[in-house]
């Protein structure tokens, strides 16, 4: 992650490129988020007709317990899902950084050849593909966060955790995409290397949480990130080569003939 940022610090002019989708992303979600703010006791009062009838001050108590959680709910979607957006909007602003990342680097694959509409439509199958996981993790700790004393100390660490790892998936898809690597196949990669997936990931998630912060660190976020997915891409090579009969491409050895004439 240092090693992205110092680079973008290096090249103010790509600094200054990749802040523009984020900046844009973040405005979509002030926006969203005041509207949210605008409505939220009314939707309280519609989600919770039973109370109509109950004795003050029972009413106003559930009704604010719910436009508190539904607030809070919504700036943990935002935390969530603004990668993701800022990755969609800003496909490609970041796909021209990451490039200049890789020529930096020593030059990297071109990537295949399809239309901007189709590059749109697999970064958003994809980010959806990792969103679904993310819930299905989230939403149990979500629970388990009520608990006592696990629900404050056990469940908030892992929450973290889970969030950081996927936030380098979405972050290295920029990279591995160009490569033509299947989601499935980045998630296998991250999890083979879960100590610099998380050492990535978790202190990002951490700053992402102020928005403004997540704003500025965007840009250096994906060239650490194109860093990153050039270290997995090499020891997915070397893994390929290293393991014959598994089904991957290594480097072919042709047995010479005896010298005598025979096989």
């Amino acid at each position: 992650m240092g090693r992205g940022q110092k680079w973008v610090l290096r090249n103010g002019r790509w600094f200054g490129f990749g802040l523009l989708p984020a900046l844009i992303t973040l405005v979509l979600y002030a926006a969203a988020l005041t509207a949210l703010a605008f409505w939220a006791d009314d939707l309280a009062a519609w989600a919770t007709p039973f109370a109509d009838d109950w004795e003050s001050p029972w009413p106003g108590l559930l009704r604010g317990t719910f436009t508190v959680v539904l607030f809070a709910g919504g700036l943990l979607l935002a935390a969530l899902t603004f990668t993701a957006v800022a990755l969609l909007v800003g496909d490609p602003f970041y796909e021209a950084l990451s490039e200049k990342v890789e020529e930096s680097e020593g030059g990297g694959p071109e990537g295949p050849d399809r239309p901007l509409w189709r590059e749109l439509w697999i970064s958003l199958r994809d980010s959806l593909h990792i969103l679904l996981r993310v819930a299905v993790l989230t939403v149990p700790l979500f629970v388990l966060g009520f608990v006592p004393v696990i629900g404050q100390t056990i469940v908030p660490a892992l929450g973290f955790a889970v969030s950081g790892f996927f936030l380098t998936a979405e972050l290295t898809s920029v990279a591995l995409q160009r490569r033509d690597i299947p989601v499935r196949e980045r998630l296998r990669l991250l999890r083979g290397r879960k100590a610099l997936a998380l050492g990535f990931g978790v202190p990002l998630v951490l700053a992402f949480l102020l928005p403004l912060v997540a704003v500025f660190l965007m840009p250096g976020a994906v060239a650490g990130a194109t860093l990153l997915a050039r270290d997995l891409v090499d020891d997915r090579a070397d893994g390929n080569a290293g393991a014959p009969g598994d089904g991957s491409a290594g480097p072919a050895t042709a047995t010479p003939p005896a010298a005598d004439g025979t096989d």
